[in-house]
């Protein structure tokens, strides 16, 4: 396993991190301890949760993906062999159940929210600690355009980053950084942890994959030049990239065919269009099409750490030997062909 510094850290994350958003809603906690296990003994030391998992959230198992870890972290692991990642909510009207259904990323939301993140975690401390999307409006979660309204930006962002500075300040969290942001507010995270004489973001957490390469743009310089690396979520663009939606083929228990309606970010039909294209490339070349996708992924210099997911350890294992695969510079050719002649097949 490759191990990348988590920004300007001290701490080095395994390329490969473990996504955690379907225990407790499509994973019992006895299949997120064996994908825990697993992953672990395959050189995987990253960990990623949030505090709203599982995903689609609802207001029964909010919280419950980290009462899993938690419970393995106490049986099984000793807490410095891994690095644990988890997030704090912003304003969202459809998280009711959280924080008497106004969730904002202010002090007193944050600290109420970290230290019911450590007791369900069964830990004294986070290794990181995301604000899991802007308190502002925003272009994120798929959005294409973006429209200015600056009556709906909430709390500021150098509150955040002070309320967060203080975290680290007692302990409870090792670093922080933001995810789902821009480039404008990846400037303003920067720019106010160096005014309040804070350590600055650590990390990034945006999606990333073969369908969406929007991190391209903007977002990858700061990546290289203020040491905010991206830690990519959805490399395989909801498990689209791996071919099996094709087809209008609906997969028994996966997460497209059970939440579609939720999930269709990916399914446009330049999406689709793309994604056949890729899929036939991987073959051409005797390549399963989930492992060439990830390892493209992997092949981002700005790259800290992606997170794979996975509903069964068979689809565990063969994410995790993508690391294995080794892309070639006429094949990476042939990748950037495909993305090139597709008009903006996802966001």
């Amino acid at each position: 396993m490759e191990y990348r510094p988590l920004g300007r850290t001290d701490i080095k994350v395994s390329v490969i991190g473990l996504g955690s958003m379907t225990w407790g809603q499509q994973n019992t906690e006895a299949e997120g301890h064996a994908q825990l296990d697993c992953a672990l003994a395959e050189g995987v030391n990253f960990i990623d949760t949030a505090e709203m998992y599982a995903v689609p959230p609802r207001a029964e198992t909010c919280g419950r993906t980290e009462q899993i870890i938690g419970a393995w972290l106490k049986k099984r692991a000793r807490r410095d062999d891994v690095i644990i990642a988890t997030k704090v909510v912003g304003p969202s009207r459809h998280l009711a159940w959280v924080r008497d259904g106004n969730p904002r990323l202010d002090r007193r939301n944050i600290e109420a929210a970290v230290d019911a993140s450590l007791r369900r975690l069964q830990t004294d401390y986070v290794d990181l600690y995301l604000a899991h999307w802007p308190e502002r409006d925003a272009n994120f979660f798929g959005r294409l355009d973006y429209y200015h309204a600056p009556e709906k930006d909430g709390v500021p962002i150098e509150d955040t980053v002070a309320a967060l500075g203080d975290l680290v300040r007692a302990g409870k969290i090792r670093h922080f950084g933001m995810s789902n942001e821009t480039a404008w507010g990846m400037c303003r995270w920067i720019r106010s942890a160096e005014k309040l004489g804070l350590p600055r973001p650590a990390a990034i957490q945006n999606p990333y994959n073969l369908l969406n390469r929007s991190f391209e743009i903007g977002l990858s310089e700061f990546a290289h030049r203020e040491g905010v690396g991206l830690v990519a979520y959805s490399p395989l663009g909801f498990g689209v990239l791996s071919g099996k939606y094709l087809g209008d083929s609906q997969p028994p228990g996966a997460r497209i065919t059970l939440f579609g309606n939720r999930y269709r970010r990916y399914s446009r039909p330049e999406g689709v269009t793309a994604t056949a294209a890729y899929v036939a490339l991987a073959r051409r070349n005797g390549m399963d099409p989930a492992q060439m996708a990830l390892a493209f992924v992997r092949t981002r210099p700005f790259l800290t750490s992606m997170l794979v997911g996975a509903t069964t350890l068979e689809q565990l294992k063969s994410n995790l030997d993508s690391r294995k695969l080794i892309l070639s510079k006429d094949l990476l050719g042939e990748i950037e062909t495909i993305h090139t002649r597709q008009p903006n097949p996802c966001p």
